[in-house]
Formats: C-alpha cells, sequence, structure tokens
C-alpha cells in the first residue's frame, strides 16, 4: 500500500514552497518572491508522530487564467488535488481574503477532499492579526496560523493533517526497495520534460517551447 498524500495548494506566492520545505526538512522546492516560480508538483517524504506520508508542493493557482504556462500549473494541482487523501489549502495573512482564495477554497470543496486551512505568514508569537478572523469566511473550518519561515505553527498543523489522513497499515510502512536513480539534464529547451513524460507515461513535468519552463527538480517513479 502506498504512503498517504498531502498536497499543499493554493494562489500564488503564498508561501506554499517555504512550507514545504520546512515541512519534509530539507530545501528542495526553489523559494522565491517572485509569484509562480514552482511549476511542476514536487514530491516529498514527510515524518510526523510516527506517521509517514507523501507531501506535494504546487504551483500557485490561478482559477481564470488563459496564460498557457499558467493553465498548465493549474493542471498540474488539479493532478495533485485528485491523487491527495488530504489538502493543505494555503492562504497569506498579510494580504487578507481575496477573491481567488474563495475561488480556490471552492474548487477544494468540490473535490470533497479533507482540507486543512493554513494561514501563512503569521510570523509575530502571540499576537493574532485582526484579520486572521477574516479566514473563516472561506467555510472551511478552523484555520491555522503558521509561520512556515520560523515554523511557528506547523506542529498544530501536522496534527490535523494526521488526524485526517486514512489508517496506514504495517505494510505501507515498510521501506521501497532498492531503487535506482537516473538523472536526465541538458541545456534549456531540448525536450527533457517531454522526454520525462514520454518515459513515465504521464503528464509529470509542464511543456512549453519557452526556454527554462522546468524550475525545480521533478522526480518520477517509472
Amino acid at each position: 500500500m502506498a504512503k498517504p498524500v498531502v498536497a499543499i495548494v493554493g494562489r500564488p506566492n503564498v508561501g506554499k514552497s517555504t512550507l514545504f520545505n520546512k515541512l519534509i526538512g530539507t530545501r528542495l522546492s526553489i523559494v522565491d518572491d517572485t509569484p509562480g516560480v514552482t511549476r511542476d508538483r514536487i514530491y516529498g517524504d514527510c515524518e510526523w508522530l510516527n506517521h509517514s506520508f507523501l507531501l506535494v508542493d504546487t504551483g500557485g493557482i490561478e482559477p481564470d487564467t488563459s496564460d498557457i504556462i499558467l493553465s498548465q500549473m493549474r493542471a498540474q494541482a488539479e493532478t495533485a488535488i485528485d491523487t491527495a487523501d488530504v489538502i493543505i489549502l494555503v492562504t497569506d495573512i498579510r494580504s487578507g481574503v481575496v477573491a481567488s482564495d474563495y475561488e480556490v477554497a471552492s474548487m477544494l470543496q468540490k473535490s470533497g477532499k479533507p482540507i486543512v486551512l493554513c494561514v501563512n505568514k503569521c510570523d509575530k508569537i502571540g499576537e493574532t492579526d485582526p484579520e486572521f478572523y477574516e479566514f473563516y469566511n472561506l467555510g472551511l473550518g478552523d484555520p491555522f496560523a503558521v509561520s512556515s519561515v520560523h515554523g511557528h505553527g506547523t506542529g498544530d498543523l501536522l496534527d490535523e493533517v494526521i488526524r485526517l489522513l486514512p489508517e496506514q497499515s504495517e505494510e505501507s510502512e515498510e521501506e521501497d526497495e532498492e531503487i535506482i536513480n537516473v538523472a536526465i539534464i541538458g541545456k534549456p529547451n531540448v525536450g527533457k520534460s517531454s522526454l520525462v513524460n514520454k518515459i513515465s507515461g504521464l503528464n509529470r513535468a509542464i511543456v512549453s517551447d519557452i526556454a527554462g519552463t522546468t524550475r525545480d527538480t521533478t522526480d518520477t517513479y517509472v
């Protein structure tokens, strides 16, 4: 039995990749203040209270975009949502609740999956921003105040994730057999992502004629 999957989703630039890196304990996903840095799905192993699961970082969801790259980013996020057992919706206390938060929340509710609402960038310990209570309006239950930079609140967030995960059998905890790692590298725009998708049989990496479309390393089981 495969590990449970937890997807991190949200609109662009709310700190999803920073939270992903903090929870898995290593800098696997590229972090930058520029929206849209993460594009493909990035996977990492996460453990909490003797529970292990697969955490997925996704690109920011732009619900009404017609941009080719942004549309493919949304498709990648939708794939993560479809395969997830639990979804973490990340929002931003600094900007408050915005229209795209409502749109993403509505999309997630239609999935029928358990959702944990994370209000990120709550960096001041012991202080509750008045705007924090606005996030109840998303209709997703109690929000969790988190600072992905400092790690504050991540324990409570993970406690809730573990509570919502399906029960794991002992078989699912067994270590995988030895895996052979193969890296596909090359100069920009030679078709590396197309090759990954062909070998894996999945739409695993965004493909575009624009050089530099792929930014993070992408792990895929074959």
